[in-house]
């Protein structure tokens, strides 16, 4: 099941960066979770795995190196914006959950922003918590398969909270255990393993079957939703036709 998950999270999450991109809002995103991430575990990337994995996700999407390294200087000056994680729960239509991760230096614009989406879209916001319950969180990276046999790397890293791992068109996805993200990813860094993206990520328990019609209502949603420069992920439980 999850390596079916897996596959469904690499497919949305393409369809999700080629959406930054055609909106110019990748750096944008990008930047806020080097800022999150400088803020958590402060500048210096070999003592914050967090900025670590930022700092690759953001290689992989092109983002300028300079541009990194501007966004960590910013977000460790005195003057950087006291940018808040805060997650919105609530219904698309068709009863379709949506989990909604923003990254807000103005909680109060964000929580009206996203309920106005929401109800533009015959959606609704739910009380905090009140879905999370649909969605496992785990740790998700993206790998340039080494050399070497798989099916040792494979079962060396389930000791250090691997739970799935798979080829994808264009490299290997491997799923942790939620709690040990750390762990894996000081082990895959110690062995040398180059790594193209890695973060946390919400995986749904199980998919909404919906109508084309109906998709592309949720849809405009979801999309509306990843317009807001506040808003860094968007996750649902909608199972898409092309998946």
């Amino acid at each position: 099941m999850l390596a079916t998950m897996g596959r469904i999270f690499e497919k949305r999450k393409d369809r999700m960066f080629a959406r930054w991109a055609k909106t110019a809002k990748a750096f944008t995103k990008l930047g806020k979770e080097l800022a999150i991430a400088v803020k958590l575990g402060g500048p210096d990337p070999a003592g914050n795995p967090r900025l670590r994995a930022a700092i690759q996700t953001a290689r992989s999407l092109n983002m300028p190196k300079d541009r990194i390294e501007a966004a960590i200087k910013r977000a460790s000056s005195k003057d950087a914006a006291n940018l808040a994680e805060i997650t919105y729960e609530g219904y698309a239509p068709h009863g379709v959950a949506v989990i909604v991760e923003s990254a807000t230096d103005n909680p109060t614009r964000t929580v009206a922003n996203v309920r106005s989406v929401f109800n533009r879209w015959n959606g609704s916001l739910a009380t905090s918590g009140a879905l999370d319950y649909l969605f496992e969180r785990k740790g998700v990276f993206k790998i340039t398969p080494p050399s070497g046999d798989l099916d040792d790397l494979e079962l060396e890293l389930i000791d250090h909270g691997l739970e799935e791992l798979f080829e994808t068109d264009d490299g290997l996805l491997l799923y942790s255990d939620y709690t040990q993200f750390g762990e894996l990813q000081r082990v895959l860094e110690g062995k040398k393993v180059e790594l193209v993206s890695a973060g946390l990520q919400r995986i749904p328990m199980n998919y909404i079957e919906v109508t084309p019609e109906q998709e592309a209502e949720v849809e405009k949603l979801v999309n509306a939703l990843e317009e807001d420069d506040d808003v860094q992920h968007v996750y649902y439980n909608m199972k898409q036709s092309s998946e």
